[in-house]
């Protein structure tokens, strides 16, 4: 455990650095997560709940959490879904 103020500091602000970080991780898994439910049963809401997806996945790139192309990489793939499974219906 730390002795020093400065290390005490450093690890409160790694406390609340980490559950920011774990928020906004959770909430862009739950997003994509909704918009591949909706692929497979075929919802009709699927372009609403995309461009709700790549917002929150932006939100997370721009604050850090993960990487920028990171990001792209995760939009770019959710999107080549839900185009591919819209074509096919």
């Amino acid at each position: 455990m730390a002795n020093v103020p400065s290390a005490e500091k450093r690890n409160r602000q790694r406390i609340k650095r980490r559950a920011r970080n774990q928020f906004h991780l959770t909430t862009m898994r739950t997003y994509v997560k909704r918009v591949r439910v909706a692929i497979e049963a075929k919802d009709g809401k699927i372009a609403e709940l995309l461009k709700a997806a790549v917002r929150v996945i932006d939100k997370a790139a721009s604050k850090g959490v993960i990487d920028k192309k990171a990001a792209s990489r995760k939009i770019s793939r959710l999107t080549k879904t839900v185009t591919a499974h819209s074509a096919s219906a």
